[in-house]
């Protein structure tokens, strides 16, 4: 009587613990706000992004999820306004993060099939700009110092880091599918701290100094006016303004999520009706 009373006890607790953990999955688009893509969102320039991860419900409506998201971003003076086309700056880079969040839903997804819900938390991110060159040739930017970092004429302007910290935070709809399924769709901003996703914040440096330390090459990444028709080809004077430092970039996802309860035994993932075990133990007066 004694073993059965104490697995009773015990029961709930452990088919609770079963039911609370996910298996999640992303899939949709990344993209980036900055000196060469100004907008706050658009879908211009949006490359595939995917995501996998794991979820953990701390209650009907708060929830800790971690995972991963992997993603491209670019920008192109080419298709950006008109008075920066002549810059002929570019870049694309691919972006892998890693992100701790907090998740509330607001509406009791035992007892309502749709709900919005919001979340926001903290990620590390890797990320390494490159563009190419006339002849098609890849090229990373940042051993270049195109801004002058880490060069002996400019010892203020230090060289970045290609893993740095962001604050996620976005909000989106769910649908519970089935009774162990959940699809999302959100949107999810990533603050950044640093302005050189794309390479680009602040002003050229001279064209000697560049040159003399990092190559021909690094000066030719860090102007390219001369290759627009009609375009420029003279080099921008030390100090002449390249970027806006004003504002940090941005990066984002937008897309599909899917959260699959494992090791549920079959039971059902958010119990319909009162949320009682199914199973019944013997009363005891």
């Amino acid at each position: 009587m004694c073993k059965l009373l104490l697995l009773c006890l015990l029961s709930p607790v452990f088919l609770s613990a079963q039911q609370r953990l996910h298996v999640t999955l992303f899939g949709g688009v990344s993209n980036y706000q900055g000196d060469l893509q100004e907008r706050a969102f658009t879908l211009d320039q949006s490359n595939g992004a995917f995501g996998a991860g794991i979820k953990y419900d701390l209650t009907y409506h708060i929830s800790v999820r971690t995972g991963f998201q992997y993603g491209s971003i670019q920008g192109d003076d080419k298709i950006n306004k008109p008075s920066l086309q002549a810059r002929n700056l570019s870049f694309k880079s691919k972006i892998l993060e890693w992100n701790l969040l907090g998740e509330y839903v607001f509406l009791d997804l035992e007892l309502h099939r749709f709900s919005p819900y919001v979340f926001g938390g903290i990620a590390v991110f890797h990320f390494n700009p490159y563009a190419y060159d006339t002849l098609g040739n890849k090229v990373f930017l940042k051993p270049l110092s195109t801004e002058g970092q880490g060069l002996s004429a400019y010892p203020d302007r230090k060289p970045y880091s290609l893993t740095q910290f962001a604050v996620p935070f976005g909000a989106g709809i769910k649908w519970r599918i089935n009774d162990n399924a959940v699809i999302g769709y959100e949107f999810g901003f990533r603050k950044t701290f640093f302005d050189y996703l794309d390479d680009l914040s602040t002003t050229y440096v001279d064209a000697a100094a560049l040159a003399l330390e990092r190559g021909p090459k690094a000066v030719e990444m860090s102007y390219r006016g001369g290759e627009v028709k009609s375009g420029n080809p003279i080099y921008p004077a030390d100090g002449t303004l390249r970027g806006g430092s004003k504002y940090k970039d941005w990066y984002y996802f937008t897309g599909i999520s899917l959260a699959v309860a494992i090791n549920s035994g079959g039971r059902p993932f958010f119990p319909r009706g009162n949320r009682r075990s199914s199973t019944e133990c013997p009363k005891v007066f």
